[in-house]
């Protein structure tokens, strides 16, 4: 997935290279007047930190400013938004990050630096992918029909790989598990590759990874999809029904990836930018490419995205403490 990522952000003409540091400004009617900086809190390569950088240059050339990338990994993303919370709420710095630190560390990490429910003005959600429950082509499991039989007949039995504990694909098994009133076994890896790479050489059952990381292997016959997670089907495995037709309206899940700001953020300065990032999203020179990738554009308002996340926040919230689940 990451040299899929890279390859697009070279055909995009964007570099990866040393972190870039904003300089604060006072908000101005003549933002952005100086540096704005999108702060990313995780390593440079991921999807996340693709969509700041396509993201970035597009809206630089919009706005006739400055926009760089700078990456601030650590603590499941936590390290990066304590970071942000603490910046001038003036628009010199902007999160762009994933659901995690807006929607699930913050229950899994003690003392995680802020409040996501009320340090950030929430900007917009840029794209949104789905995740996909996903076999080894060679198994016996052709529907999830199959996975429900077994999984009743075989308590725990299942293994379900993911990117490691707490994250998109493990909280998706979870809760499934928890609506279909099953079990199966969490398999943890360090990341999604080698969570696939055992999924493809037989030693776990299952996986509910995300579409950007298993499509290459299931258009290749490797990897059997039998759902995906988003509310509708995703239009690069049509002939994929979703959990909401195969009678799991629970199990309706998306990653995302999204722009905040430091609270305190001035509502002029908020809707310029929540513009110029809709703008770029859907430029010609970056949507197709998005599509891609599997991402699904969705550009929503602040209202919306504050909405979204609050109902995030609290979903993810019971997830957790109904199956117990920590970072350990």
């Amino acid at each position: 997935m990451k040299s899929r990522i890279l390859a697009a952000l070279l055909a995009l003409g964007i570099t990866v290279g040393a972190p870039a540091v904003a300089t604060a400004a006072d908000a101005s009617a003549n933002w952005p007047s100086k540096p704005v900086t999108f702060l990313v809190p995780f390593p440079p390569g991921g999807s996340t930190d693709f969509i700041a950088r396509a993201v970035a240059q597009k809206v630089g050339e919009k706005l006739g400013g400055t926009f760089l990338t700078e990456n601030k990994p650590g603590a499941g993303g936590t390290t990066g938004a304590a970071y942000a919370k603490r910046a001038a709420p003036d628009g010199s710095t902007i999160l762009v990050s994933s659901l995690g630190p807006f929607v699930i560390s913050p229950h899994l990490v003690s003392n995680p630096g802020y409040d996501a429910r009320k340090d950030f003005d929430y900007i917009t959600v840029a794209v949104q992918a789905p995740n996909v429950l996903v076999v080894n082509a060679k198994s016996n499991f052709h529907s999830l029909k199959d996975v429900m039989d077994y999984l009743k007949a075989n308590p725990g039995k299942m293994t379900f790989a993911s990117a490691g504990n707490g994250t998109s694909d493990h909280l998706t098994a979870a809760l499934f598990w928890q609506e279909t009133h099953t079990e199966g076994t969490h398999v943890p890896y360090k990341g999604g590759a080698p969570a696939i790479v055992d999924l493809l050489g037989g030693q776990v059952d299952a996986s509910f990874s995300n579409i950007n990381t298993c499509l290459t292997h299931v258009q290749a016959g490797k990897l059997r999809a039998l759902a995906v997670t988003s509310a509708k089907r995703s239009p690069l495995l049509p002939d994929v029904p979703t959990m909401e037709e195969l009678g799991f309206k629970g199990v309706t899940v998306t990653s995302w990836q999204a722009f905040a700001a430091p609270k305190g953020l001035p509502t002029t300065i908020r809707d310029k930018l929540r513009t110029a990032i809709v703008e770029s999203l859907n430029d010609p020179s970056i949507k197709p490419k998005l599509l891609e990738l599997g991402f699904e554009i969705v550009g929503n308002t602040p209202a919306e995205f504050t909405k979204f996340q609050a109902e995030e926040y609290d979903r993810w919230k019971r997830v957790i403490e109904v199956g117990h689940i920590t970072t350990n």
